[in-house]
Parts: structure tokens; sequence; C-alpha cells
């Protein structure tokens, strides 16, 4: 570290030397123009300050400490980056604090730092950060343990423990944008709700209708609930974003426990959809379950039960607001809480991140039995391009992949795919109703649906083999 009055290139280090016995908090101010010093006179709003809690000094074992306070430039320094970082720092300032040789952490009383700045620019909101050398491969930011607190003037991040700060303005939505996706995603889900409805109808229509394999009955009866799961979460989540502003805290857990079970069973279907393609197109033969469909519903239905009695229990569900930039809060939603996001990663990002995984290797199969069987001419009434076209584009949003788009919507281009990922959704229920359409209306006398044909097709060929 460099001497004080010395500078190098995005670089200025103060130290001082501090007794242990001091009795009074130390105070220092920071400057990305003129690094740290000793606080006595500063002009106000033009630099930040630093708060060191007498606690630090008492604990430490010798008489006299070095206080090091170190101020970087990581746009000349090249440091302090991730990989695929779309958050900025503010002023591409990084603030390094150690007293003595010794790591400190867990203190009682926070160390207070104060970033200033003026009115942030629209678009994104603060985050008090440090810098976690245990994150990845090359380390990253993490906020876990700092508290904020927004000014007028600046902005001030409790922390409790020392190392490197900074203040993250990660991009966020404006208020327009953010009462605009509102409301093309409830009008979104009013659409999918009616869909719905006539899909349940068509499927019920053409199960009585018609006469299929067992294998193709049991296929309409997973596309039934499927399509039921979806028409209950979207009505969860109007009933949600209707209700949740004036409802008590008890009625909202409730609700938000509704609303996260709705949305455990719409992805368990599509995973038991992957599943039952799965068994058709790869596992042809010598497949019999005793009362399987009832087996899949006790599954499809319960499984997300355990997962929300146990969410439950630990005390997740409650009020959660989305807010703008400005902290302006715009809706409020009974979900999980911010204080247990952890729990939303779990059984939301990753429990459906498996089933995705899993259902795209099963639609990749089927595309090219699918395609195998277009080029011997298996299946006569599917050979129009328009047909294979709808037909997968159905597939696809029957295995759920119109949800994986809200793994993408982080970043620079939040906004667009966070429209992307609300407009698809919606029409999840047209691609489906439209799918099975194609798929299975009209019947001819040659074929029973093209499903039902290539899977009589693989067996014929699967038994002519052996």
């Amino acid at each position: 570290l460099l001497q004080s009055g010395q500078h190098w290139a995005g670089l200025r280090t103060l130290l001082l030397n501090v007794s242990r016995a001091v009795t009074r908090d130390v105070l220092i101010t920071f400057s990305p123009t003129e690094g740290p010093r000793r606080l006595n006179t500063t002009e106000k709003g033009k630099a930040g300050k630093i708060h060191l809690p007498r606690e630090i000094f008492r604990s430490l074992s010798s008489q006299t400490v070095r206080v090091v306070v170190t101020v970087l430039n990581i746009q000349q320094l090249g440091m302090f980056k991730e990989i695929n970082q779309t958050a900025q720092i503010l002023d591409n300032t990084v603030v390094g604090i150690t007293v003595g040789e010794s790591s400190i952490s867990g203190l009682q009383d926070p160390v207070q730092l104060t970033f200033a700045h003026r009115e942030l620019p629209q678009g994104v909101t603060p985050q008090c950060v440090f810098w976690d050398p245990s994150k990845g491969q090359a380390g990253g930011w993490c906020s876990s343990g700092c508290v904020m607190q927004s000014g007028d003037k600046g902005t001030v991040c409790s922390c409790y423990h020392l190392t490197f700060f900074a203040l993250l303005l990660n991009p966020a939505l404006d208020g327009s944008t953010a009462k605009a996706l509102m409301a093309v995603a409830t009008a979104g889900c009013g659409v999918a709700m009616a869909f719905s409805i006539f899909t349940m109808a068509l499927l019920i229509f053409i199960r009585c209708r018609f006469r299929f394999e067992e294998t193709v009955r049991t296929s309409l009866g997973l596309h039934m609930n499927l399509v039921g799961s979806l028409f209950l979460l979207n009505l969860a989540f109007l009933l949600n974003s209707g209700l949740s502003g004036s409802t008590h805290p008890r009625t909202c857990r409730v609700l938000g426990g509704l609303t996260h079970y709705c949305l455990l069973c719409c992805f368990t279907w599509t995973a038991l959809e992957g599943c039952q393609l799965y068994l058709l197109f790869v596992k042809v033969l010598g497949i019999y379950i005793h009362r399987y469909l009832a087996k899949l519903c006790l599954l499809g239905w319960g499984f997300p039960v355990l997962v929300v009695g146990v969410v439950g229990v630990i005390g997740s569900y409650g009020e959660y607001c989305i807010q703008t930039t400005g902290h302006q809060v715009i809706a409020h939603l009974c979900w999980i809480t911010s204080k247990h996001i952890l729990v939303h990663y779990i059984t939301n990002c990753g429990y459906f991140g498996l089933i995705f995984l899993f259902n795209m290797a099963v639609f990749g199969v089927v595309i090219q039995k699918n395609c195998s069987s277009q080029g011997t001419g298996a299946v006569q009434g599917y050979r129009k391009p328009w047909k294979v076209a709808l037909g997968a584009a159905g597939l696809f949003c029957l295995l759920g992949a119109t949800w994986a788009l809200a793994f993408l919507t982080y970043g620079i281009s939040s906004t667009a795919m966070l429209y992307l990922f609300t407009i698809l959704n919606s029409l999840q229920g047209i691609f489906i109703f439209v799918w099975l359409v194609v798929l299975y209306y009209p019947k001819t006398k040659e074929t029973t649906g093209s499903l039902s044909y290539i899977i009589r097709h693989d067996k014929t060929t699967t038994a002519s083999q052996d």
C-alpha cells in the first residue's frame, strides 16, 4: 500500500495509527478525486463519510493499530468486475477498509459508509455491496449483512465487517414501464383463462367423441390437468393483484401460499408432460402402470402441497412490494417475502430449471422422431410445413419453454425480456389450444391423430426389430 500523499492512477490511501484506548468513533471522509482523509471540516454533499465504531479498536490486542482506508477507481485499474456484470459502480469507486492485521467481522455496531451523490440516473436502483472473493471463480459482489438507507444527498451503507465496499447501481424499472407491465400481465391472464376454458372443453369433446388408444387417452388427461393448473394460476394471480393491497396479513399469507401452490402445480404438470412423452417416444414397449393417470394426479396436485406446507411453516409468505427506481411502490402482492428470497430461488427457479433441462432433452427426442417419420412418409397427415411449425411451437409451450424467459429478465435488456415473457406466457394457452386442434382434430380414416400414429408406428417398428 502507498504511504499518505503518494498517488498512483486510480489508487489513493490513508494510513492512520489509532490507539486501542480510543474513546470516540473514528470519522473519515473520502472522494474519488481527493482520496480519504481525517474528518475535520468538509463540504456537505461533496465527499463521502466513513464511520468506524470504537468497538473495533477495543477488540484488538495491540495498543496501537494501523487503519488503512483505500479508495480505488476501478475504471482505471480494471479490478472488482464480475463476469457479465450489467450493474454499474457509483463513480467507479470502491472503498477498502482494514484495521490491524486481522479480519474483522460480526460487529455489534455497524461500520457506516455514506456514498455522496446527487440524484441517481433514471432506470437504476442502488444496492450496498462488498467484494466476496469466494463468490464464483474470481469473486463477486455480495449484499448479505449490509443495510441500505437512501437519502437526498447520499446513500448510507451499514455493514458489520471490514472489506472492500461499493454502491452498486442495478438496472430497474421506471414507474410507467412497471405499470404497463402490470396492465399487460392482467390482460394476458384474462386471455389465458379464456383459452384455458376453450382448451378444456375441446379436450373433453375429443376424449368423448373419438376412440383412442389408452396411451393417447392418458395423454389427453395429462393435457387436461396441465391446462387446469394454468387456469388456476392465472386466476390466483388476478385475485392476488386485486386483493393483496387491502387484505389482512394472515389472509395475505394464505393468498401467497395459494399462488405459490398453483405455480408449483403448473411446473409439476409440465414435468409430467415431459415424462409422458419420454415414455411414449423412448420407452415405447412394455409399459403398463395400474391406474396410471390417477397416480399422476396424486403426484401433480399433491407434491406442491408438501412444498407449500414446508414453506408456510417457516413463515415465508406475506406481502411483497414491487418498487420503481425511486422506491415508489406500484404493486402489492401476496407472495414469498423479500426476507426469504432464497426460498423463491430454490422452490421456483431451481425446481423449474431442472424441469426445463429435462423437458428440452425430451423435446429434442420428439423432434428427431418426427423428422425421421417425415422422411420415411410414416405420418401421412402431417407433412405440411405450417402444421409441423404449429406442432413444434405447441409442444415447445406445452413443455414450459416460455417460462424459461424468466431467467433472461435481468440485465440491460430486462425491460424488453419482461414484455416478451409476459406476452408469450399469456399466449401459452393459445399455442396449446392450436396444437391440440392440429394434433387431434379432424380425425381421418387413415390415422387417429399424428401423435398416436407415430407411437403405433414406433411400436410396430420396434416389435419387428425384436
